[in-house]
C-alpha cells in the first residue's frame, strides 16, 4: 500500500498540471450536471417492512388517483377576546378567505370550508375554525405565487383582530445554514495558518475539500430528482465532505513539510508524505465509509441514500487527498514552509557549506505533544480514572433519551406554524395534530358493515380516544378509511400505547373474521420509525464496529488497540448523546445553540451519530496511533514510541479536531432542528473524542499496557494481510534503492555530525 502510493504521489507531483486539470474538469462537470437537472420534487419518507407503511401502500392501491404526495396547509383562525367565530361577520370574513384561496392558484386541489355542515371544522366553544387546503403537487413544486396567496391569506382578518396562522408543509422551504457555516469555514481557516505559519499551507487544505465537496455536492444535487435524494442529504455530505476533506489535506500536507525538514528533495518528500500519511488517510477513509455505508442494514431509503451519498464525498475527499494535494505542493514549491522556516534553512545550509558538515535536517524537539505524553505516562491511571469518569457522568442524560420525528409542535415558538399547531391544541384538543388513520382490509371479510361497525365501536372505548369518524369505504367495497383523534399529544406514551391497541384489535378481527386492520399517518409512522430505529442499533454497531476492528487490526497488527479504539469510540458516543439530551431534550443551555423548543431527540439522530462519529474517531485513532506504530516497528521502546508519536501527531491531531469542531458547529445554525441537532451532536462528539479519548485515555492506556499493546498471535499475524501502513517496506526499498545509486543521496540522509 505504501509503495504504490508513494508512486502515485510522485507521479501527481510530476504531472501536476495534467491532475489539476482533470479535477478542475470533474468540478466543471459536475457543476454543470448541477445547473441543468430539475429541481427535486419531494421528500418521499417510506420505512419498508412496518404496518404504517403496508397501510400506506394499500391506500395507495385501492384508492387510484388519490396522491399522498400533495402539499397540504391549514389556515387557523381564533376569533377576537370575548368572539366567536361563528359570529356572522367573522364567519363571512372565513368564507371570503376560502373563495380568495380557491381563485388563488391552478395547483389547488381542494379548500374545504370549515362551516361546511358535512365536514365541520369548528371548535365545540366556537371560537376557532381552520381551512384545510391541499395542492396537486408537493411543497417543492409550488411556485411563488402560490405561496404568496397562502400566506397573504387572512391580512384582513388580521387587520379586523382576528388571529391567523398557517401551519401545514405547503410552506416548507430548504433550511438554511446561516453566517455560522461561513464563521466554520474561518475558523478552520485560521487554525490552519496557526498550524503551518504559512498562507500557502493554510489555503491548500481549504482549496482541495471545496473541490472534493463542491464535486460531491454538485453530483448529489444533479442526481437528485432522479434519486428522490432529500435536502438533508446534500447537507450532510457537505458537512462530513468538508470536514475530512480539510483532514485528510492537513495530515499529508504536514507529513510533507516534516519530510523537507528532514532534507528530502520536493518530489520525494511527496511521495513519501502520500505512502505514509497517506495510507492513514485511505484506511481513515475506509472506516468513515464503513460507517456511513452500513447505514443501509437498517433498511430505511432515507437513511441509505444519506449514508452513501456522505460516503461518496468521502471517497472523494481521499482521492483528492492522494492526488490532487501532492500536485498542488508541486505548484506551492518553497512558500509551502513558513518564511522564518525558509531562512533558518537557507542559514543553516550556508554554514554547512562553509564548515563541510553534511545537512540532513531538523533534530527531534521538545514540544508541547511531547511534555503532554509524558506527563500522561507518569500519571497514566489518574489521567484514565478523569476521563473515564468525567464522560461517564455526561453521559448519564442519555438513559433519559426519548425519540421522535419532529412536527409543527417542535417549531420555535415565534414561528406561525407552531402559533397554529398551538391554536388547533387549544381548540380541538392535544391530539388533534396527530390523528391516526385507519385502513381496513375487507377483502376477506363475511360480513363488512358489522366489522366497520366493531372496529370503530371497540375503538371509541379506548380511554386515550377522543373522536373516531365513520369508516368511508372506496368505490369497490374492499377497503375502508377512518380516523381516530387521540386525546393525547402525538409524541405522548398514551398516543403510542393507543397504536398498538388498535394494532391488537386487529389481529382479534384478522383471526375471527379474515377483515384486516392497519394504523398509519404521521404519527403512526413516527412510532414505527422509532422502534425501527431502536431495533436496528445494535445489529448496526456490531456490523460497523466489527468490520472496523478487523480494518484496524490489519493497521495496527494488535488486538488491544483496535479494541481499545472501539471501547474509547463507544464512550465518546454515548457522552455525546446525553450532552444532546441535555440540550435538546432537557432545554440545558438551549438558548445559547439557538434551541427555542425543547423536545424529543429524532429518531434518525443516535444511529446516525454512531455511524459520523465511530469513522471520524477512527480518523484519529489512525492518524495518531500510525505514528506510535511506526516508531515501534522501527526500535523504539512503547514508551519512547509514544513519544514519538505525540511529537509529530498531537499538533496535527488537535488543529484536525478543532477544524472539524468548527465546520460541524457551524451548522447549528440551521434552521432546521434536524441539521442544528446534528451539528451540535457531531462537534460535541469529536471534542470528547479527540480532546479526552484520542489525546488522554489511548496514551494512559498505551503506557499501562507496554509491549503487550502491540501484541498479535504469529497464527493471526500470518493470516492478516499485511499492506505496509507504517511504510517500513516502503522505507526498505527506498534505502536499497539508495544503496545502489551511489553515495550521492546516502549523504544527503546521513545525520550531521
Amino acid at each position: 500500500m505504501a509503495t504504490f502510493l508513494y508512486s502515485i504521489g510522485r507521479f501527481a507531483f510530476r504531472r501536476r498540471r495534467l491532475v489539476a486539470l482533470v479535477w478542475v474538469a470533474l468540478l466543471a462537470l459536475a457543476g454543470v450536471g448541477a445547473a441543468t437537472a430539475s429541481t427535486a420534487t419531494s421528500n418521499s419518507f417510506s420505512i419498508p417492512g412496518t404496518e404504517a407503511q403496508r397501510a400506506f401502500d394499500l391506500l395507495e392501491e385501492r384508492y387510484p388517483g388519490q396522491s399522498a404526495d400533495g402539499a397540504s396547509a391549514r389556515v387557523v383562525f381564533k376569533a377576537p377576546e370575548g368572539e366567536k367565530i361563528t359570529a356572522p361577520e367573522n364567519a363571512a370574513e372565513v368564507s371570503g378567505i376560502v373563495k380568495e384561496l380557491q381563485d388563488g392558484s391552478d395547483q389547488i386541489a381542494s379548500v374545504a370550508d370549515p362551516f361546511d355542515k358535512k365536514a365541520p371544522a369548528v371548535s365545540q366553544d366556537g371560537t376557532t375554525a381552520y381551512i384545510s387546503v391541499t395542492y396537486d403537487v408537493s411543497s417543492f413544486e409550488l411556485t411563488e405565487e402560490t405561496r404568496d396567496s397562502l400566506k397573504n391569506a387572512g391580512n384582513d382578518a388580521r387587520e379586523g383582530g382576528m388571529t391567523v396562522e398557517i401551519g401545514g408543509d405547503a410552506l416548507m422551504v430548504m433550511p438554511e445554514t446561516g453566517i455560522t457555516e461561513v464563521i466554520g469555514v474561518v475558523v478552520a481557516g485560521i487554525v490552519l495558518v496557526i498550524t503551518f505559519g504559512s498562507l500557502v499551507a493554510a489555503g491548500l487544505p481549504l482549496i482541495t475539500a471545496l473541490i472534493g465537496v463542491g464535486i460531491g455536492v454538485s453530483a448529489i444535487t444533479a442526481l437528485a430528482s432522479v434519486m428522490d435524494l432529500g435536502s438533508t442529504t446534500a447537507t450532510l455530505a457537505m458537512m462530513i465532505g468538508l470536514a475530512v476533506g480539510i483532514d485528510y489535506a492537513l495530515f499529508i500536507v504536514s507529513r510533507y513539510r516534516a519530510e523537507l525538514a528532514e532534507g528530502r528533495e520536493r518530489e520525494e518528500a511527496a511521495g513519501r508524505a502520500v505512502g505514509t500519511a497517506g495510507s492513514a488517510v485511505v484506511f481513515a477513509g475506509l472506516t468513515v465509509v464503513i460507517a456511513l455505508a452500513g447505514l443501509t442494514v437498517v433498511n430505511i431509503p432515507i437513511l441509505t441514500k444519506m449514508g452513501l451519498a456522505a460516503a461518496g464525498t468521502v471517497v472523494l475527499a481521499v482521492l483528492v487527498a492522494i492526488t490532487l494535494i501532492p500536485a498542488f505542493l508541486g505548484f506551492a514549491g518553497e512558500r509551502i514552509v513558513s518564511r522564518k522556516d525558509r531562512k533558518a534553512r537557507k542559514a543553516a545550509a550556508e554554514q554547512a557549506a562553509a564548515t563541510g558538515e553534511v545537512l540532513v535536517g531538523d533534530a527531534p524537539r521538545d514540544n508541547g505533544g511531547t511534555r503532554w505524553s509524558r506527563f500522561v505516562q507518569r500519571r497514566p491511571v489518574m489521567v484514565l480514572l478523569a476521563g473515564v469518569i468525567g464522560l461517564g457522568v455526561i453521559a448519564i442524560p442519555a438513559a433519559s433519551l426519548e425519540m421522535g420525528l419532529p412536527d409543527d409542535g417542535a417549531q420555535p415558538t415565534s414561528t406561525s406554524p407552531r402559533k397554529a399547531y398551538d391554536l388547533l391544541s387549544d381548540g380541538f384538543g392535544p391530539g388533534f395534530n396527530g390523528p391516526l388513520v385507519g385502513v381496513v382490509d375487507l377483502k376477506n371479510s363475511d360480513d363488512q358493515d358489522a366489522v366497520l361497525q366493531r372496529i370503530t365501536g371497540e375503538i371509541q372505548k379506548n380511554d386515550h380516544v377522543a373522536i373516531v369518524t365513520p369508516p368511508a369505504p372506496n368505490d369497490a367495497g374492499d377497503t375502508a378509511t377512518f380516523q381516530v383523534i387521540p386525546k393525547d399529544r402525538p409524541n405522548s406514551t398514551e398516543t403510542e400505547t393507543l397504536v398498538h391497541d388498535i394494532r391488537d384489535l386487529g389481529d382479534t378481527l384478522k383471526s375471527e373474521d379474515g377483515a384486516e386492520v392497519y394504523v398509519t399517518g404521521a404519527t403512526a409512522m413516527n412510532i414505527d420509525f422509532s422502534e425501527k430505529m431502536n431495533d436496528a442499533l445494535l445489529p448496526y454497531l456490531a456490523l460497523v464496529v466489527g468490520l472496523a476492528f478487523l480494518l484496524l487490526m490489519v493497521v495496527f497488527r494488535s488486538i488491544l488497540v483496535p479494541l481499545k479504539a472501539a471501547l474509547g469510540f463507544l464512550l465518546s458516543v454515548v457522552a455525546a448523546l446525553g450532552a444532546v439530551v441535555a440540550v435538546f431534550q432537557w432545554g440545558w443551555l438551549g438558548g445559547l445553540f439557538g434551541v427555542e423548543q425543547p423536545g424529543p431527540i429524532m429518531s434518525v439522530m443516535p444511529i446516525l451519530m454512531v455511524g459520523v462519529v465511530f469513522g471520524l474517531a477512527m480518523d484519529y485513532e489512525v492518524f495518531l496511533v500510525t505514528r506510535m506504530r511506526e516508531a515501534y516497528v522501527h526500535g523504539e521502546s512503547p514508551s519512547e514510541a509514544i513519544t514519538t508519536g505525540f511529537r509529530h501527531g498531537a499538533r496535527v491531531v488537535t488543529a484536525a479536531a478543532v477544524i472539524m469542531i468548527a465546520v460541524f458547529a457551524g451548522f447549528i445554525g440551521s434552521s432546521e432542528q434536524m441539521i442544528k441537532m446534528i451539528g451540535f451532536g457531531l462537534a460535541i462528539a469529536v471534542f470528547f473524542d479527540a480532546f479526552v479519548v484520542r489525546m488522554a485515555i489511548v496514551p494512559a492506556v498505551l503506557a499501562l499496557l507496554g509491549k503487550r499493546a502491540w501484541w498479535l498471535p504469529r497464527w493471526l499475524d500470518r493470516a492478516l494481510p499485511d499492506f505496509d501502513v507504517e511504510g517500513d517496506k516502503l522505507r526498505k526499498k527506498l534505502d536499497g534503492d539508495a544503496a545502489e545509486g551511489g553515495s550521492g543521496k546516502e549523504e544527503r540522509e546521513t545525520v550531521s555530525v
